[in-house]
């Protein structure tokens, strides 16, 4: 038993040194929940869902001391259903993030690999449904501006600057790594922040070249079901701000999102197509705020007013839609939580040659009517 007892002692010793030297940390949220919602195509519908509120996923990232303020760092990031286990993307274990790089502590980083563009690192923290609130379900109509991040970019290189006093930027060049094909499903953004006290203010710009290739292995592949949007081009950017007054977070957030060539959109899971010859823009206008009664309960609530523009040769339309959600939130602990939530939309106007619009909760199958309601309750554990 002595010796037993030993063993284990020395191997966790090891254990411990090997990983004070890799310095490699291991992270990531699982988030399950129960959502009924009351018309999924027509029907309505009690599902148990994988990251309701907040995406479900784990990663391992380190860095390694190289001396004179320089250190390699890494990142594997592998988002997955909570239900049954399987990978978010087919065929690609590390779907979100996988990259290696350098970062300077004076002069910022460089990194090379699948990474999130600049809509996601500056601008999403201050929507309600990026990481800043965590709420899937208040994202955008079919998440047109990627503060969801839905997708992220392959075959990107990026660099992020040091924070200058509460300023930071960078931007991110995906390459379509196919031979005489350059702009072939390319994407590059850019982006900046401001923190200064209870203020943080936010730009970014991202632009993607022809997403709905057939060259799978380019910067994003919709084919390969790790975007909601297949267009020969598509340009989104976005401004935003929110401030902090004690226990209260109020923001405001503008984007915009234009699509050329729509051939077609994801809407959780259900794909639709037969766009050729339509364009697609989206102004999404978003208030959003957060209140905390107690350093344990906190409310949240959204609302978004998303104002399209459908024009081209198959046909013209003004699709519209009022997206409206308020969560409830109960920590048990630092790293886990409850929460209870209601999202509300309402969609109006005509869609081009899909006819009359119809309500799509991010997520969520599509409505048959111009509503959709849901309701989820679950727990998120972070660790």
């Amino acid at each position: 038993m002595r010796k037993v007892l030993l063993a284990a002692s020395v191997l966790g010793a090891f254990a411990a040194t090997a990983h004070a030297q890799s310095s490699v940390t291991l992270y990531g949220t699982l988030d399950a929940g129960l959502v009924y919602s009351n018309n999924q195509l027509g029907h309505s519908n009690w599902q148990q869902g994988s990251g309701t509120v907040s995406n479900t996923y784990f990663g391992l990232r380190g860095a390694e001391d190289l001396g004179g303020g320089l250190h390699a760092i890494f990142t594997l990031e592998s988002g997955f259903n909570l239900n049954n286990g399987a990978f978010t993307e087919n065929g690609s274990m590390f779907n979100r993030q996988a990259y290696v790089g350098l970062k300077s502590d004076q002069y910022g980083e460089v990194t090379l690999g699948r990474q999130y563009d600049s809509m996601v690192d500056y601008l999403a923290p201050i929507s309600a449904a990026g990481y800043g609130f965590g709420n899937n379900l208040a994202a955008h109509p079919f998440d047109n501006d990627n503060l969801d991040n839905t997708f992220s970019i392959k075959n990107a290189v990026k660099y992020t600057s040091i924070n200058y006093g509460g300023l930071q930027f960078g931007g991110l060049y995906g390459f379509s790594n196919s031979a005489g094909q350059f702009s072939n499903n390319r994407a590059w953004s850019a982006g900046a922040s401001y923190a200064n006290g209870p203020l943080n203010v936010a730009a970014a710009y991202l632009q993607l070249n022809n997403s709905g290739s057939n060259n799978l292995g380019g910067a994003v592949g919709f084919g390969n079901g790790d975007a909601n949007i297949a267009a020969a081009l598509q340009r989104t950017y976005g401004v935003g701000a929110n401030y902090s007054y004690g226990p209260a977070t109020v923001g405001l957030l503008y984007t915009h999102t234009q699509i050329d060539n729509l051939q077609g959109i994801n809407m959780g899971g259900t794909v639709l197509g037969g766009f050729g010859g339509t364009n697609l823009h989206l102004d999404n206008y978003e208030i959003n705020g957060r209140y905390a009664l107690t350093p344990a309960l906190s409310l949240a609530a959204s609302y978004t007013f998303t104002d399209g523009k459908v024009t081209g040769s198959n046909g013209t339309g003004d699709p519209k839609w009022h997206t409206a959600s308020l969560q409830a939130d109960y920590s048990l602990s630092k790293r886990t939580d409850v929460y209870l939530e209601g999202v509300y939309q309402h969609a109006s106007g005509q869609f081009g040659s899909l006819g009359s619009n119809v309500a799509d909760i991010n997520s969520l199958s599509p409505s048959s009517t111009a509503n959709q309601t849901a309701a989820a309750v679950g727990i998120r554990h972070r660790f």
